[in-house]
């Protein structure tokens, strides 16, 4: 995020954080003082973040790529979210993902995945 220009997210993903910090301590991967300390760092950065709005448009668009990659539904979001961001600056943006199926969707949908290889 550092060496980019500009960094957009989906709304959602200030929830998904969340939930994916506290899915880490409950399964003992880190302390809950370590997931907090990464939370309390993303919410700093939040307001740097462009926030790409869920609206009824673009849950359409997730709804339709769900069934066409097998989504689940804020990978979808997620997914959604960057093909309509990438469409408004119009140029190639890179969707970071660590979620291998959100990778295949990204790379087939248009968009440039990272990491380069999964």
């Amino acid at each position: 995020m550092a060496a980019s220009e500009m960094t957009a997210t989906s709304i959602v993903t200030r929830a998904e954080v969340a939930a994916a910090l506290a899915r880490a301590v409950r399964m003992g991967l880190v302390s809950r003082p370590v997931a907090r300390n990464a939370q309390r760092s993303f919410a700093g950065d939040w307001p740097d973040l462009v926030r790409v709005a869920v609206m009824d448009a673009l849950v359409e668009r997730a709804d339709t790529l769900a069934w066409e990659h097998g989504l689940r539904g804020y990978d979808a979001v997620q997914l959604a979210s960057a093909l309509t961001w990438q469409e408004s600056v119009g140029e190639e943006i890179v969707l970071a993902t660590f979620d291998q199926q959100l990778w295949e969707a990204a790379k087939h949908a248009g968009l440039k995945p990272w990491p380069e290889q999964f």
